[in-house]
């Protein structure tokens, strides 16, 4: 979840529930999947799809950006744990895609228009792009890859800050 708000309006309880439910949600269900796994002695992948937040801050994310970074600290940490048993654990960092949580940004027509012309991949990226990359997370060609974070971004993480954001363009 992610309720766009402005950082001096998030309420303790606002940040509470999006942290119980992005960050203690993913925990509570990745352990009860580990149970599982190592019961069933077989290994296994735990997935997580984190967001490009988790890299980047947002100025009406203040509460949900620590959830995503917290999310894929926990997927190095857990694949750690649960390697020893082949359960791999990675996070998937989708960038601006098309879907209905990103309609909510403010101005949002015009910040599609603006990915449009900036990102190097001159489009914002589909619903099933990110599916592909969780798909070979689950997958046979993943099973030496684990505690890592891959960005389906478009190449949003590439590009240059602005001189607000610290950048020299």
């Amino acid at each position: 979840i992610c309720p766009m708000k402005e950082f001096l309006d998030i309420s303790v309880e606002v940040f509470d529930r999006m942290h119980a439910v992005n960050l203690r949600g993913h925990f509570v269900c990745c352990q009860e999947a580990a149970r599982v796994m190592i019961e069933q002695g077989r290994g296994g992948r735990i997935i997580a799809v984190s967001s490009i937040s988790a890299r980047l801050g947002g100025e009406h994310q203040a509460h949900f950006c620590p959830t995503t970074s917290g999310l894929h600290s926990l997927m190095q940490s857990i694949s750690i744990a649960l390697g020893p048993h082949g359960i791999t654990c990675n996070s998937v960092g989708p960038g601006e895609i098309d879907t209905d949580m990103n309609r909510v940004i403010p101005g949002f027509e015009e910040y599609w228009d603006y990915l449009k012309q900036v990102l190097p991949l001159r489009r914002v990226g589909r619903p099933e792009e990110v599916a592909d990359v969780v798909v070979f997370f689950a997958g046979n060609d993943s099973r030496y890859v684990t505690g890592q974070l891959l960005m389906v971004d478009g190449g949003f993480v590439t590009l240059p800050l602005s001189p607000a954001e610290g950048g020299t363009t």
